[in-house]
């Protein structure tokens, strides 16, 4: 199992609350939500993010529209995924 670090995201229109994340990227890599999920949800990698020397781990949550990523750090969830620039 791989421990990728998320650096990026990608969501349209960027500042829309309501729409989520489409993309996670780190580098030299970039994959569909979707995808990043499947991989939490079988073991196959793990993700995080660092920010200001912080590690929060990135972890699926059900919605109401659905699974989505969400950030762990603290003892809580939160949402450090938004605050990352866009992939490229």
């Amino acid at each position: 199992m791989a421990d990728l670090q998320i650096t990026c995201i990608n969501k349209t229109p960027r500042d829309n609350p309501y729409d989520g994340i489409t993309h996670v990227g780190g580098h030299s890599w970039k994959l569909k939500r979707e995808d990043a999920i499947a991989h939490i949800k079988d073991g196959t990698h793990s993700f995080y993010t660092l920010v200001r020397g912080n590690r929060g781990e990135v972890g699926v949550v059900e919605g109401p529209n659905g699974k989505y990523l969400r950030t762990y750090a603290d003892g809580k969830w939160n949402d450090n995924l938004l605050a990352l620039p866009e992939c490229f």
